[in-house]
């Protein structure tokens, strides 16, 4: 383990392992307790996942939360949350969390898409693209990222230091490197231009984690994780991966490592394989915006060890909630008298306690109910399903399980 205290509690240890040596099951150990992986991580990017309580997403099984630093930076501000004694405090969760640096603002905010993990890469490449009707909110040099507020407009600059401050002021177990996300739009020159712009900001971000450890005496270790980018390029993705691997500044490497970017979703897997074979076994894999079913399986066969995705949470406030037979939108005219469950097997809280009827009714009375109960069954859903993928991996039958469930989930098709 890297870091000035070597006794700090953060690692990985490695389970089972698939076949083809890159998939396995493991135990990340942090300050404020362990993941089993693989896992998903829930998505509070506030310090909130959106409509429950910190008690019901420890309810469903979620390990561990994820916030965003840029928007905590903006709101309430990372050195109050650090006088709250960090995010776990602040928002009364004792497990496990993440903070994602801020890099994603850099496509978000700079040109206009909302996150989405299956861009279409096909047409005209454009360094300056932008989304249609979007104004551009940030601008990437060499030292970082200019950008404006999205809630009032005020110029604000998050350079790597800036982002390593903010982070550890919010106090996360593990936290990740400064990057710049492209999107796939972007030109194969661009992409070279920024996986190196990235390799120079990680080296900056592990100097200025280490200073920040040093000084920040009494707290625990926060785990510092390298982003790999590289967009859809082999020799990218692996170049960047392998430079991030054996990059050590002032005796600090990283602990972790994030798979970044947008993909196409028809090559989430050999994408990740890239990555995974150039990457250190015994360090764990994070592989940031995803939770759909098939990339989830995907993702894992092929070396990530975590997840997380703000979609089981964002189509839930949307009436579309997941089963074992696939997505569908609690609004139809078949569930206004349907007083079953969501999904006959499901041990979630909602499914316990509620009928599809009601849930119905929430949603075309538009209660804010509606929203808590939906989410509360689709975040319970995801992190089951990776539970279950991580027992089939320790049991031997992950391929079997694997066309069983998608198989009955994506059935109608």
């Amino acid at each position: 383990m890297s870091g000035p205290d070597a006794d700090a509690p953060f690692g990985l240890t490695p389970g089972a392992v698939l076949p083809n040596g890159r998939g396995r099951t493991g135990v990340i150990t942090t300050p404020h307790g362990e993941i089993a992986t693989p896992a998903f991580i829930a998505v509070g990017t506030k310090a909130t996942v959106k409509a429950v309580t910190p008690e019901a997403v420890a309810g469903l099984g979620a390990q561990a939360v994820l916030a965003n630093a840029y928007h905590l930076y903006l709101q309430p501000g990372s050195d109050l949350i650090d006088a709250a004694g960090g995010l776990g405090r602040f928002m009364n969760w004792p497990g496990p969390t993440f903070t994602d640096s801020g890099g994603f603002q850099v496509m978000s905010l700079g040109v206009g898409f909302r996150k989405v993990l299956a861009m279409d890469a096909a047409g005209v490449a454009d360094d300056d693209v932008i989304a249609e009707g979007k104004e551009r909110l940030a601008h990437v040099d060499e030292d970082g990222v200019t950008f404006k507020s999205h809630l009032n407009g005020d110029l604000h600059r998050f350079t790597p230091e800036v982002s390593m401050r903010v982070q550890h002021e919010i106090g996360a177990d593990i936290m990740f490197a400064f990057d710049e996300l492209t999107t796939l739009k972007n030109t194969r020159g661009y992409q070279e231009e920024s996986v190196e712009r990235t390799h120079r900001w990680a080296a900056r971000c592990l100097a200025a984690h280490r200073a920040l450890t040093n000084e920040r005496v009494g707290k625990p270790y926060q785990a510092l994780f390298g982003v790999v980018q590289g967009a859809q390029y082999e020799d990218l993705r692996r170049k960047a991966a392998s430079g991030l691997a054996a990059l050590e500044v002032d005796g600090q490497r990283f602990d972790g490592f994030g798979i970044g970017g947008a993909l196409e979703k028809e090559n989430l897997s050999t994408i990740v394989g890239w990555v995974a074979d150039e990457l250190p076994f015994d360090k764990p894999r994070h592989l940031l915006g995803i939770s759909e079913p098939d990339d989830l399986f995907a993702a894992i066969e092929n070396g990530a060890d975590t997840f997380d995705c703000v979609n089981p949470s964002r189509v839930a406030r949307n009436s579309a909630v997941y089963t074992a037979d696939g997505r569908y939108n609690l609004l139809t005219a078949a569930n206004r008298r349907h007083l079953g469950p969501i999904e006959d097997d499901c041990d979630c809280y909602t499914c316990a306690h509620y009928s599809r009827a009601y849930l119905h009714h929430l949603f075309k009375a538009k209660e804010m109910l509606s929203a808590t109960l939906a989410t509360i069954h689709n975040e319970r859903f995801t992190v089951r399903l990776v539970d279950h993928i991580r027992a089939s991996i320790e049991q031997g039958r992950f391929d079997a399980f694997r066309a069983a469930f998608l198989g009955r989930f994506y059935a109608r098709r």
